[in-house]
């Protein structure tokens, strides 16, 4: 069963990621939840904290559907571009609000150094996964590499969540691949 917290967490979600940032009151969640007034500000007496909850939220959420999908086993450099490419299908198709959400939070977080520690831990993880996984597939220079693929990821990621939503996902992630592996 759905705790209140966890229902108002996720109708944070749903108001930032639909809304943007400027949605995010605690009267508009307790609405968007179907919760007694008065129920959010119970868990996040401030919107710091309410900031600061539907960051860790979204680091938790996208940590689990990440993790999951990135776990697939793979062998070799057409295994990670599928294996990767799922992830940006993920992240831009059935969890499309919540990115939105995340991103919107990056940039709230932008000057916060403590609401953009769980965004910026997640990332690292990602990063850090990204770089073993081209390290291993042979990159010349896995520091720039894993940057310029991470960036071709943030990019891919944009593009679908805001210009083309059915943009084609792996024929672009095999091109970023490929070009970090010859770099």
């Amino acid at each position: 069963m759905t705790s209140i917290r966890e229902r108002a967490l996720d109708a944070a979600v749903e108001l930032v990621g639909t809304q943007g940032i400027r949605a995010l009151t605690h009267a508009r969640i307790d609405a968007q939840a179907g919760l007694p007034r008065g129920s959010t500000s119970n868990h996040f007496r401030t919107r710091a904290a309410l900031l600061a909850g539907v960051t860790t939220w979204i680091s938790t959420q996208e940590t689990q559907d990440l993790g999951a999908a990135l776990s697939r086993q793979f062998d070799d450099l057409d295994g990670f571009i599928d294996v990767f490419g799922d992830a940006v299908q993920l992240l831009t198709g059935p969890h499309a609000v919540r990115t939105r959400a995340r991103y919107a939070l990056f940039l709230e977080a932008a000057s916060d150094p403590e609401l953009y520690a769980p965004l910026h831990d997640q990332r690292e993880g990602m990063a850090a996964f990204t770089r073993s996984v081209l390290e291993r597939l042979g990159a010349q220079h896995p520091d720039a590499a894993t940057g310029a693929f991470m960036a071709f990821a943030d990019g891919i990621i944009l593009h679908r969540l805001s210009v083309d939503p059915d943009a084609p996902v792996r024929p672009s992630v095999a091109v970023a691949v490929r070009g970090c592996l010859a770099a």
